[in-house]
């Protein structure tokens, strides 16, 4: 295996799980996680002879992950793919229990996949409103605006009695 190989699949093996937690938040489905994982990892493996800044890397395939994602709805992929009824899997370990997590990411699900992605950038990965912009090739007032009427939506979908057992 050269160089470039080593490079990639020693960054492959540290930074996909966290992608796979970060496509799952955005479209809310395990499988579909890692078929995104998969397309973004692909598409960084392209690239990675022109990459020169890897201390931005993070960003950079965060970035293709968001896009990805973003072009698969344009594609209308989730006409051809039926999320069931089941409770996902698990990944990462958070706080809260795991009760709490179920109803927020049952609820997050519900939210419209522009703001879900504003709120995943914003509040899971915790970039700043600039960088979420970039990273949706959109204004900072979108940004804003977009997180508003996520969480807006967010808190909607939580019904008091789950409202007050999340906090």
């Amino acid at each position: 295996m050269g160089d470039r190989d080593t490079a990639f699949a020693e960054y492959f093996a540290a930074r996909s799980e966290a992608m796979r937690g970060t496509a799952y938040l955005l479209c809310g489905d395990w499988h579909r996680a890692e078929d995104l994982v998969q397309a973004t990892f692909t598409k960084l493996y392209v690239a990675w002879k022109r990459i020169n800044r890897h201390e931005a890397l993070d960003a950079y395939t965060r970035q293709t992950l968001v896009r990805t994602f973003v072009s698969d709805l344009r594609r209308g992929w989730f006409r051809k793919e039926r999320v069931s009824e089941t409770t996902p899997e698990t990944a990462s370990v958070g706080r809260g229990s795991a009760e709490d997590r179920l109803v927020l990411l049952a609820a997050l699900a519900k939210v419209p996949p522009r703001q879900r992605a504003v709120l995943v950038l914003r509040y899971w990965e915790d970039l700043s409103v600039e960088e979420t912009a970039r990273a949706l090739r959109c204004s900072e007032g979108t940004v804003k605006s977009q997180a508003a009427r996520g969480l807006q939506t967010l808190r909607g979908l939580i019904t008091p009695q789950q409202g007050e057992k999340v906090r």
